[in-house]
């Protein structure tokens, strides 16, 4: 066990935890950030995506001890002041979502996407959105949501 301090959401938090336990596992059992779901638990869902310094990143994967210098955003830290992020609201526009299992790691890796490249293709969506499970087949929704979000950011929106 040792102490680790992370930069989660803005704010620097200190936690006790194994070197080798998942970033998952220490958002979700220490500091009680559930959002950040479990799904397989080897990086193949996207469930549990979160961005570590604006990167999509299965945090089922990273060792909490190889985080500490990172910034380190799940979808709790998106709303900022009781407003939506643009994805956040485009997702929740069109409906992308049902069980709403996967929609976290689905917004953060749109998040994500539209960070690096804020007008993609149909293709470029589908591409950067591959590897996240939607067990209820939502992506027709999910693609016009990242359009959605896409269009707000060209037309002006901040994030």
């Amino acid at each position: 066990m040792g102490d680790f301090v992370l930069n989660v959401n803005g704010a620097n938090l200190r936690v006790s935890a194994s070197s080798d336990e998942t970033l998952l596992s220490v958002l979700r059992n220490r500091l009680n950030l559930t959002g950040t779901k479990y799904g397989c638990g080897e990086g193949k869902c996207a469930a549990c995506t979160v961005l570590l310094d604006g990167r999509a990143t299965r945090s089922c994967l990273v060792s909490v001890d190889s985080v500490t210098n990172a910034k380190i955003v799940t979808i709790e830290g998106l709303e900022q002041n009781g407003k939506l992020s643009v994805v956040q609201q485009a997702f929740l526009d069109e409906g992308a979502f049902q069980c709403g299992y996967c929609t976290s790691g689905m917004i953060l890796g749109a998040t994500s996407l539209l960070h690096d490249r804020r007008n993609p293709t149909e293709e470029q969506i589908v591409v950067a959105m591959e590897g996240h499970i939607c067990r209820c087949g939502t992506y027709p929704r999910i693609v016009e949501a990242v359009k959605r979000a896409s269009r707000s950011l060209a037309q002006g929106a901040s994030r």
